[in-house]
């Protein structure tokens, strides 16, 4: 049975704070001056027998220089796979949107994007080769 009155959550949320507290080199009293959050109360959050507000992750995030998303993460207030999959899909629907780029800049920038982070679910197109006017051969989205 967990001592913890809350959960393992806070817990775990607590424990998080702490580790990345240190690894920062912060005493808990820097940290609560840098997040402009109280000494007491940031120690019963590592202790796991407060659980904060989003305002309160999000001053500790900017304290220990970390993402809020991170900390909402730990804390249970969003779900980590809604963090991770929200900036693919605004970088694909941004490039898409953007009236100012022609259609194959768009399809260049996606490829480009793609490449960096993996292809999107669908499945991707063949690539056939081409030979480019220096006599090289370079790979080709079939259409």
């Amino acid at each position: 049975m967990s001592k913890n009155p809350l959960n393992d959550l806070g817990s775990s949320l607590g424990d998080y704070l702490r580790e990345q507290r240190q690894s920062a080199k912060l005493s808990l009293r820097q940290l609560s001056e840098l997040a402009g959050v109280s000494n007491p109360y940031l120690s019963q959050i590592e202790r796991g027998l407060k659980r904060p507000s989003a305002e309160i992750l999000q001053q500790l995030a900017k304290g220990l220089e970390v993402s809020a998303e991170s900390l909402y993460v730990k804390a249970g207030i969003l779900d980590e796979d809604t963090v991770t999959e929200r900036p693919r899909s605004d970088v694909r629907r941004a490039i898409a949107e953007d009236g100012q780029l022609t259609a194959r800049q768009k399809a260049t920038l996606l490829d480009v994007y793609e490449s960096f982070v993996g292809t999107p679910a669908a499945t991707p197109k063949t690539r056939r080769s081409t030979t480019s006017k220096a006599g090289t051969k370079t790979p080709q989205k079939e259409k």
